[in-house]
């Protein structure tokens, strides 16, 4: 795959799909720009050489065509502060507007095109679709990795409309140079730390890190599905009961591969799912009736911590416990903190999207670790061995 450092765009309109799928408060302010700040230096890039950028995004999951509250336009003035520059608009991604307003673009301007999916044929992989928005540009950049897993028309399909102008922008580089780095350029020991709510959402990635590891560290809402595969008692614990004899079963193939498991020994309990809920400490295996786990306990931090310090590859996906809540934070920050330190002793760490970098972004750790990835569905069905049709289609 060619990068957008093997293309000058000087004279070029640069068609660029972005992932500006972020959070929006009730008056539409944005409340987390990292993945538009992910896409500054491929934008300043294109700019630099002297080419136009037409931006292309989706942002959240609109229904039924338009909506106020999936329009792009709310995204114009984060975008504006973080490039320093003014940012054109266009009501509507194809059409007469956005073919007159692309047309018109001069070298160094930037022009947002409204919500892809206020057609459902982005998300059918229409090629139709995606050819109205290939003529809009004369070269393609796709920097959206949260979107490679998808066969959608501007991330998949669109790529055959540019033979020999298709290139990876710098998010996706990174993104998989960064996960190859984990995956096939492993120094060891290698720890991975998966949490989270279900074991049915990491099944396929727990088996494939199972090949690779020294170390898989289990917590969050998961971690009480194994342990009452293991014959514990959790109260009232989330716990998947269909997924038990599987939970079982990869706790023994682990054993039989001498890979280590790591389950947690101790647990934060509540009695409610509540901040000002009742809080209190047990071994995991004994939950009185009536409470449920929140978070991973001084005992299991101090391992988990330990082992983590001693790695030299670290993958994080998945946090400890209910780290929204600041009550029920202290076992995701700790982990955070033994990531950060291992980082600075010289070992290589990928935070895995998803909630792992929401939490390192709210405990300001984020420039503490090696990588955090903005793609959390695309980053574990590539580590789940998956092929992935964003990435698949920028090949020659």
């Amino acid at each position: 795959m060619k990068t957008v450092d093997d293309f000058n765009f000087s004279g070029k309109k640069a068609l660029l799909r972005v992932d500006f799928n972020v959070p929006l408060d009730k008056d539409f302010n944005v409340t987390d720009d990292s993945r538009i700040f992910a896409a500054v230096k491929t934008i300043n890039k294109i700019v630099n050489d002297g080419g136009a950028v037409i931006l292309m995004s989706h942002l959240g999951r609109p229904k039924s065509g338009p909506s106020e509250k999936h329009s792009l336009k709310h995204v114009i003035k984060t975008l504006s502060n973080l490039l320093n520059k003014e940012i054109s608009f266009a009501n509507d991604c194809i059409g007469p507007e956005a073919v007159k307003m692309a047309g018109a673009l001069k070298p160094g301007q930037i022009l947002l095109l409204e919500n892809l999916r206020f057609y459902k044929e982005e998300e059918k992989g229409d090629e139709g679709f995606a050819g109205k928005l290939a003529s809009l540009g004369n070269v393609y950049v796709n920097d959206a990795f949260g979107t490679a897993h998808r066969a959608h028309a501007s991330t998949a399909i669109i790529a055959k409309f540019f033979p020999g102008a298709k290139l990876c922008g710098y998010v996706m580089s990174n993104e998989l140079k960064s996960i190859n780095k984990v995956l096939n350029d492993t120094e060891r020991p290698f720890t991975a730390i998966m949490g989270g709510a279900k074991v049915s959402d990491k099944i396929l990635i727990i088996e494939q890190l199972m090949k690779k590891v020294d170390h898989l560290l289990i917590g969050g809402a998961m971690a009480y599905t194994f342990v009452k595969a293991n014959g514990g008692r959790i109260g009232k614990s989330i716990c998947e009961e269909d997924k038990l004899d599987l939970a079982a079963d990869l706790l023994k193939k682990a054993k039989a591969a001498g890979i280590s498991i790591h389950i947690p020994v101790d647990t934060v309990l509540a009695d409610q799912f509540d901040n000002d809920a009742n809080i209190d400490e047990c071994d995991i295996m004994n939950i009185p009736d009536g409470w449920m786990g929140v978070d991973i306990g001084k005992k299991t931090t101090a391992v988990y911590s330990q082992i983590i310090r001693q790695s030299k590859t670290i993958l994080w996906n998945g946090p400890m416990g209910v780290f929204e809540m600041p009550n029920f934070e202290k076992g995701t920050r700790r982990i955070a903190e033994a990531i950060a330190d291992a980082t600075k002793s010289g070992a290589y760490s990928l935070i895995g999207g998803g909630d792992s970098a929401a939490a390192v972004n709210k405990f300001n750790m984020a420039a503490k670790v090696s990588y955090v990835s903005t793609g959390g569905g695309a980053l574990l069905e590539y580590i789940e061995g998956k092929e992935l049709p964003g990435v698949r289609a920028l090949a020659d």
